[in-house]
């Protein structure tokens, strides 16, 4: 090899050009071609690049590898900005060679720009190859936990009679998972109507639409104390301007809106072989409390996730949120197999990862 295919250049944004190079090291390393996927996040950066840091390293050979990180905005509970590193290759025969700590130091540099200081992830408790580069790229294990439900077939409730309310004091950002066929849904046969039947009792649920922002913000900065309208506005138009990756639902009781609940379909994060869904935000005004609106949410929510023949529900709770954990408990959540790994994102000339 001559110096030119050999050198790697600084990192630059990754171009709609790179996608066929992006997929191909992708399937080398995941065994299967997940071209939809990184069509998706490719276009999504481009409609929003301030929320997406999105890094190609390059060689003589072309590309050598590539990185995918999203912003969080309030998410997860946290109040804090935050990067959640959602997929990461390196071209096969460029491994070894740093294209890791390159593609670092340019996410590290966007970061400082960006007012960015931490990046978070997940992975399978058996990933052994992800995990021991987590472990050289300088992350540890994330104090949240990661819980997860399978849904029935058909979509039957499970047996949750004392999980009557979303704790008062929640609006909690959850990250949700789950695992679906390749199947087409077939809204024409019939649906078990259990999760319909719990939430048409306990509230009016249906989609949320543009005027419903301000009662919202109001159920939001009632539990937070904070006013987090733009980070509500933005989810609420993600709905709005895409509806087969976003699902918005609210409850209403007597007329007003007393809960939220905001999710966004994912379709190969942290190398997952299946659609998955992310479950931003869901809150309950506090003068609703224990009338079974946050369980009506979850329950229209399974629904409709059963009929788009998606098995799985996973989410990631501070460990100190001991109401929605005993919430989810009862509502037949469990441990996961999956865990959450967090890692400081340094000063540009500050310390680099391991390898």
């Amino acid at each position: 090899m001559d110096n030119t295919s050999t050198s790697l250049d600084t990192p630059s944004p990754l171009a709609r050009d790179d996608l066929d190079d992006v997929v191909a090291i992708d399937a080398a390393w995941e065994g299967r071609s997940r071209r939809l996927y990184f069509e998706r996040r490719l276009a999504a950066e481009l409609r929003e690049p301030a929320l997406h840091a999105q890094f190609a390293v390059r060689d003589g050979r072309g590309l050598a590898g590539y990185l995918l990180a999203r912003v969080l905005e309030g998410e997860f509970g946290h109040r804090d900005r935050s990067l959640r590193l959602e997929s990461i290759g390196v071209r096969a025969d460029a491994r070894g060679r740093g294209v890791g700590r390159t593609l670092f130091a340019g996410l590290e540099a966007w970061a400082a720009r960006h007012g960015v200081a931490d990046l978070r992830t997940q992975a399978a408790w058996n990933a052994h190859r992800m995990l021991a580069w987590l472990d050289a790229s300088g992350f540890s294990l994330a104090p949240s936990q990661v819980v997860d439900l399978a849904i029935p077939a058909g979509g039957e409730a499970a047996d949750a009679a004392s999980a009557d309310a979303l704790p008062a004091s929640v609006v909690q950002a959850m990250e949700v998972s789950a695992s679906a066929s390749a199947r087409e849904a077939d809204y024409s046969g019939a649906q078990s109507n259990d999760f319909e039947r719990l939430a048409r009792d306990a509230a009016d649920i249906r989609s949320l639409s543009a005027a419903d922002l301000p009662g919202i913000a109001r159920i939001d900065r009632g539990i937070t104390g904070r006013d987090r309208r733009d980070y509500i506005e933005h989810k609420l138009g993600e709905t709005l301007r895409d509806s087969a990756l976003r699902v918005s639902l609210g409850a209403w009781l007597d007329g007003v809106l007393v809960g939220f609940a905001m999710a966004r379909a994912d379709f190969g994060d942290f190398g997952r072989p299946e659609p998955a869904a992310v479950l931003d935000t869901i809150g309950v005004d506090p003068e609703y409390a224990h009338r079974g609106v946050g369980h009506a949410l979850l329950s229209q929510l399974f629904l409709n996730l059963a009929a788009l023949r998606i098995e799985r529900v996973e989410t990631q709770v501070a460990p100190q949120d001991l109401a929605l954990l005993g919430f989810l408990y009862d509502l037949g959540f469990g441990p996961s197999q999956r865990l959450a790994f967090e890692r400081r994102i340094a000063p540009p000339d500050a310390l680099r990862p391991r390898s």
